[in-house]
């Protein structure tokens, strides 16, 4: 009899065991999931992210710099989405950058998108140093968002302002 509750006790530890480990690879195969399933990169720098301001292949470029703590980016959001439908099969690309910082970025710019519905393409530029490269960007930019740099391969224009989608409209069609 001992022997026998000896076994059905490993057994008992066992599955215990083989439950735990299945948990755990759940909540890790849940976490790696969810980490690598998000629709943006994070660049780790402007250097790193400079090169989306600089494409030359005849495609118009909408580069949208915003937060998700930033009001007047927020209100302008349905604009950019807005334009995204009419426009993302017509040779324009929206880039959303986000310069959200702090705790938690990914989650909270993944949850702002999953919120607002957003289709455009999100970026992270994750450089705190914004002194140091605003001015690359446009040398007349402050620094204040929102702000979007409209281009097509050497011709640009830069918007220190929130957009409203008639006006952001009316900017993408002089590229055109």
């Amino acid at each position: 009899m001992s022997k026998n509750i000896f076994i059905i006790n490993l057994l008992y530890k066992k599955m215990n065991s083989m439950k735990k480990f299945k948990l755990l690879f759940f909540f890790v195969f849940i976490n790696f999931t969810v980490s690598f399933s998000q629709d943006f990169k994070v660049y780790n720098g402007f250097d790193e992210f400079k090169s989306l301001l600089h494409q030359k292949d005849d495609q118009v470029y909408v580069i949208n710099f915003w937060a998700t703590w930033c009001r007047p980016c927020v209100k302008e959001m349905p604009a950019f989405n807005k334009l995204y439908d009419h426009y993302h099969d017509k040779n324009v690309e929206i880039i959303l950058v986000s310069l959200d910082f702090g705790k938690n970025v990914q989650k909270r710019v993944s949850d702002f998108k999953d919120r607002h519905d957003i289709k455009s393409k999100i970026v992270i530029l994750d450089d705190p140093d914004s002194n140091s490269w605003i001015d690359k960007v446009d040398s007349e930019w402050s620094g204040a968002i929102p702000a979007t740099l409209i281009y097509r391969n050497a011709e640009s224009s830069f918007y220190e302002k929130d957009f409203e989608y008639q006006e952001l409209k009316n900017e993408v069609k002089k590229f055109l």
